[in-house]
């Protein structure tokens, strides 16, 4: 057997072993904000690329895991790098509460699709390619520990673009797709909360004296959810509201999140300077707002080399029977946005093939996970021949 055949076949001898690590990652509690988890899923990961011959270095932060940063050959050449993310969207206790499942085919679970199962097929199609013989490609890993809350808790991001640059191309295992499709692009992510000061008042014995901010704020929510243009490629939305203390109180103050998705970088700073100018209208006068950023994720860029690289997969797909997989737009953001703004041609969701992620009903296809895993282990050959 050549190399892809003997790879093949660990994929096909260790179908169990392979989901049990799935299972692994699902039963650790590594969502947002639980640093415990994020370490131990840190951990785990880096027993086995230590195992495999990478080196190990730990970036820390105080209020999440920590981002591993491994590597195996020398960086000085044109490498690849794997990437993804060891938390989830969920909150504490969620594993307990929705443990791994398999039924008719699909696995269930919090993170199962979103992204753990891609961190599996990162690992093992490594592995495959180790225990085939092979491991001659410099390849650096990137796992991160908060990427569902778009790394409030860590400088991720800067450390992704400064570890891409001089790498020859980047995969992400982020949600895999039921079209099997691998995404050349994502749109951005401004993510921003709108602050209305009102004054309050008893509504009762002094109604005329009360500013409401909940009403001024209402004015607001509707103009700038009209800022939405699919034409253009960009939509927000006002997802969180709180405001007021009680009925019978003209409220004083309302706050909202909104998340703006855009799919250019010049987009955004067109779409600040019409929110500014809704939030500078006053429809409740005695009325004051204040907007200011949160956190957010920047354009995946659609380079022209990752349509190059899509073709490679693209190849890769055709000589071995799987379906080919065509190119995708996707408006959900993912780190691919830090490596394609160095230049690194880069496709995204390489990981299992499902739906619903973010929800209780998130699942995976788990025939997806081996199908993957041998496909990735395919491109990378291809890859290397190229470098």
């Amino acid at each position: 057997m050549n190399t892809k055949e003997k790879a093949f076949s660990w994929v096909d001898s260790h179908r169990d072993e392979m989901v049990d690590l799935w299972k692994q990652m699902v039963t650790i509690d590594s969502g947002i904000g639980v640093k415990e988890g994020g370490m131990e899923m840190g951990n785990l990961c880096a027993g086995i690329l230590e195992r495999l011959g990478f080196s190990i270095r730990r970036v820390s932060y105080e209020k999440c895991g920590d981002t591993l940063i491994a590597e195996r050959g020398s960086m000085d050449k044109p490498f690849v790098i794997l990437m993804g993310h060891m938390d989830t969207v969920f909150f504490k206790g969620e594993p307990l509460r929705r443990p791994f499942t398999i039924k008719d085919g699909k696995a269930y679970g919090p993170g199962v699709l979103d992204m753990k199962g891609g961190v599996t097929i990162l690992l093992s199609a490594l592995q495959a390619l180790e225990e085939a013989g092979y491991r001659d490609f410099p390849v650096k890993v990137i796992l991160d520990a908060d990427e569902e809350p778009a790394h409030m808790y860590s400088d991720a991001p800067e450390l992704i673009r400064k570890e891409s640059r001089g790498a020859a191309c980047a995969f992400n295992f982020e949600t895999g797709f039921t079209d099997h499709g691998l995404v050349v692009q994502r749109k951005g992510c401004w993510r921003f909360f709108v602050e209305v000061f009102g004054r309050g008042c008893h509504v009762g014995n002094d109604p005329e004296n009360g500013r409401s901010a909940i009403l001024e704020m209402a004015h607001k929510i509707i103009e700038i959810e009209k800022l939405t243009d699919f034409s253009k490629g960009y939509n927000v939305n006002a997802g969180t509201i709180e405001g007021g203390t009680v009925a019978n109180a003209a409220p004083a103050y309302c706050k909202i999140e909104c998340d703006f998705r855009y799919t250019h970088p010049e987009d955004l700073p067109v779409l600040r300077k019409k929110v500014e100018e809704v939030c500078s209208r006053t429809w409740v006068p005695g009325t004051k707002t204040k907007v200011s950023d949160n956190v957010g994720f920047g354009t995946m860029q659609k380079l022209p080399e990752n349509m190059d690289l899509l073709r490679l997969a693209q190849q890769a797909a055709e000589e071995n029977g799987f379906p080919v997989p065509g190119p995708k737009l996707c408006g959900g953001g993912s780190d691919a946005a830090y490596t394609t703004v160095e230049g690194v041609p880069t496709l995204c969701a390489a990981g299992v093939e499902g739906a619903r992620n973010h929800t209780v009903e998130e699942w995976a296809d788990v025939e997806s996970l081996f199908r993957r895993t041998k496909q990735m282990a395919a491109i990378l050959l291809k890859v290397e021949e190229t470098l």
